[in-house]
């Protein structure tokens, strides 16, 4: 009220003060303090739940103290029909609440731990919900492995093109330790029970037996949380949640969430990381003294399958089909399975590698290579129209289109005979590519391809011999080149 005292009218100095006259006047009489207001302890409206609170509520709480306040008040509006009406439930929520604070049972407490340096490194498998990454314009199904040091916040982030299983959390848990350079004494992951999924018994346990010889491999004690309680896992469950964020937010300013292969993806994910890593650097180089030391070398992060190679030159791996070379027709090869590649090996010789494919909606995927049968389908051209990999065969989307131009503007034995010609080209010349352009260039002018013309235009040695013009000259010519025969001095002259 230094209103008053600048000589200022009661109602005036009230109103810039925010009060009212009354209020000022009392102020000024002392029968107020100013900011101190007197508790109220006592009730201003009657209770409208007093009559059923003690007889029929407090006796349902105590039997049953997990009942919510919306299941009781929606049981006494059954009870009693238009004596509690919905503006009321607010009031009851509130005294619900009140009796579960003095009378209910105790709430599950959560123990804030204590970081040591170099201790403690975790684990987890995470998708990005609301945001679809491309490749090429296609949709990539993926999860994300997240590792984190609990005591610096240090991660790594890799791109799994599977689902949980060993391969991903070895490979991925790997690349993490060696781009970190050392490794913590113990090491948390959920319960794992994804990873174990559709699994027979031995599976299993040859799982198992693999997941201990990778820990024990790099020194590690390795932990699990309790199923279903992912609170144990909090020192990477809550950042997923700001990682997310990250990705979401790069993408946003990136505008697109196209990439133009899975490799660039995983750069834009590095890019991210290292920033998080960045903002955390004083701790990580706090934390690296106390991690120990990598070992000379990294250990498996695959699983093994053995299978042999079927007379249509196939094998099948995870529920997914594989051409292979036709010369391996008859052998057992040894497969390392990755999460995103195969590794194939006959003996202890690397055959090839393959990229691992993944049905969708339960049904079977493919990864067909025509250039593993090509010379065997060249020979039987025939076999080509009702082969169950006919499709596969086509190696994109222009050939299929060429497939179809050629099936219906050409008699059938002629049509398989130019495709598979076709095929075998692209393959020796290496011109796949550049030979779906022309082929498709051919089909907007309507004029059908004919195989020795593409030989001739595409294999720089099937070059046509050029029609050489030789003019001849008369015989009696040729003695102009002569010289003449001197009889004196018998000499050419």
């Amino acid at each position: 009220m230094s209103a008053r005292t600048q000589g200022k009218q009661q109602i005036t100095a009230a109103a810039l003060a925010g009060i009212c006259e009354r209020s000022g006047r009392r102020i000024e009489k002392g029968e107020i303090i100013s900011g101190q207001k007197r508790k109220r302890h006592w009730r201003t409206r009657k209770d409208p739940f007093a009559e059923v609170w003690e007889s029929e509520i407090v006796p349902m709480l105590s039997a049953a103290p997990d009942l919510q306040p919306k299941t009781l008040f929606e049981y006494l509006e059954k009870q009693y029909p238009g004596k509690y009406p919905k503006s009321k439930e607010r009031t009851f929520q509130r005294k619900v609440k009140k009796w579960k604070g003095l009378y209910g049972k105790g709430k599950e407490v959560m123990f804030l731990q204590r970081q040591i340096p170099g201790r403690l490194g975790l684990t987890d498998f995470t998708t990005i919900k609301k945001a679809t990454i491309t490749i090429n314009g296609q949709p990539l199904k993926h999860i994300l492995y997240h590792f984190r040091l609990a005591y610096s916040g240090w991660c790594h982030v890799k791109v799994i093109l599977s689902g949980e299983s060993f391969s991903a959390l070895s490979e991925g848990l790997q690349d993490a330790l060696w781009r970190l350079g050392g490794v913590p004494l113990e090491h948390r992951t959920d319960s794992l029970s994804a990873a174990f999924k559709n699994m027979t018994k031995d599976a299993k346990e040859d799982v198992t037996n693999r997941y201990k010889e990778l820990f024990s491999h790099y020194k590690i004690k390795p932990t699990r949380n309790n199923k279903g309680q992912s609170h144990e896992n909090g020192g990477i469950e809550s950042p997923h949640g700001h990682l997310k964020n990250r990705i979401k937010q790069a993408l946003l300013l990136r505008d697109s969430s196209d990439f133009e292969s899975v490799d660039a993806y995983q750069k834009f994910l590095d890019d991210i990381v290292h920033s998080i890593n960045r903002n955390n650097q004083d701790k990580i180089t706090e934390e690296h003294k106390h991690l120990q030391p990598l070992p000379l070398h990294k250990t498996i992060d695959y699983t093994e399958e053995v299978v042999g190679v079927s007379t249509a030159s196939t094998i099948r791996i995870k529920r997914a089909l594989y051409t292979v070379p036709s010369r391996l027709i008859g052998e057992k090869l040894r497969v390392h399975v990755y999460h995103d590649r195969l590794e194939l090996y006959l003996g202890t010789s690397h055959v090839f590698s393959t990229k691992r494919v993944y049905g969708q909606d339960k049904k079977r995927a493919r990864n067909v290579d025509y250039r593993h049968v090509i010379g065997s389908l060249e020979r039987k051209p025939q076999a080509f129209r009702f082969s169950q990999l006919r499709d596969n065969f086509l190696p994109s989307d222009a050939y299929k289109t060429i497939w179809e131009w050629l099936d219906d503007a050409m008699e059938p034995r002629a049509a398989c005979k130019t495709i598979v010609g076709i095929l075998a080209l692209a393959n020796r010349l290496d011109c796949e590519e550049r030979l779906g352009r022309y082929l498709l260039q051919l089909k907007e002018q309507d004029k059908l391809p004919v195989l020795h013309e593409l030989k001739q235009k595409f294999d720089p040695k099937e070059i046509e011999i050029p029609d050489v013009q030789v003019q001849t000259t008369a015989g009696g010519d040729y003695d102009l080149l002569i010289p003449s025969f001197s009889s004196e001095g018998g000499r050419f002259s």
